[in-house]
């Protein structure tokens, strides 16, 4: 069957209330009508609401950059699945590379926010890569199998085909740097492979995005690659032209 690209812009620690509806605005004027991939955008937390009402009735999907895996409690500075359900989440990132290296994350607490995801009615959007070190020590195989494993640990087929996985190398994020569209097909095949192994048939449905320095001259040669279902894009979706002409990759 084929896979739906995605497209999704996260917003990181971008963009005051006003910025973002100005920008929420333009990229859902500048995408109407698309029909060939779904498009995400992933504000700050503090304008989740605002553009939720922006992107209301249109087939623009809200994405949270995070999510804590508790309905509630006391936990200072968290948000909660039913508190983005209520204002019209669809997704939510977790594992983002900048979670596990500056706040501690580890697949671990990925897996515990996946599962309490899949629990919900959002879907999660699951960040795996490797650092440079890692890559350079010709270990990134290793670290994606770990991250696999980790972060989708106790998760049944079924719920597998809710999930979407964004290899981002992490040398790649923010510096220029970008995987080359080869070099992204092979680890996203790797991907799928252990996937496969993993949990069978379903990896085929399982959509796979690249991350990574993401730019409008790059998209079209990553999305020719087979095992590329879409972006996961930092810098160039701060910028409504520059997000579209992403979005725009098949014109």
């Amino acid at each position: 069957m084929a896979r739906m690209p995605v497209i999704a812009g996260n917003w990181k620690m971008h963009k005051t209330v006003e910025e973002a509806r100005a920008l929420a605005q333009a990229v859902r004027d500048g995408a109407a009508g698309v029909s060939h991939c779904r498009v995400v955008m992933a504000p700050p937390f503090t304008a989740l609401f605002p553009v939720a009402e922006i992107l209301r009735n249109t087939p623009v999907i809200l994405a949270a950059q995070n999510v804590h895996w508790e309905p509630e409690g006391a936990f200072t500075g968290e948000i909660s699945l039913p508190m983005l359900e209520e204002i019209g989440c669809g997704m939510a990132i977790v594992g983002h590379s900048e979670r596990r290296q500056y706040f501690g994350e580890t697949d671990a607490t990925v897996n515990r926010r996946v599962r309490a995801i899949l629990q919900s009615s959002l879907q999660p959007v699951i960040c795996i890569g490797e650092t440079l070190e890692e890559r350079e020590a010709e270990r990134h195989y290793d670290i994606i199998t770990q991250q696999l494993a980790g972060g989708l640990d106790g998760l049944t087929r079924q719920s597998l085909l809710r999930i979407i996985l964004a290899y981002e190398p992490v040398w790649a994020i923010g510096t220029g740097r970008t995987a080359t569209p080869e070099t992204a097909q092979e680890m996203h095949a790797f991907i799928r492979n252990r996937l496969s192994g993993m949990f069978g048939e379903g990896a085929q449905e399982v959509r796979i995005l690249y991350g990574g320095s993401v730019k409008p001259e790059n998209i079209a040669a990553l999305m020719r690659q087979p095992d590329v279902d879409g972006a996961l894009v930092g810098g160039a979706c701060l910028e409504a032209d520059s997000f579209l002409s992403i979005i725009h990759y098949n014109a």
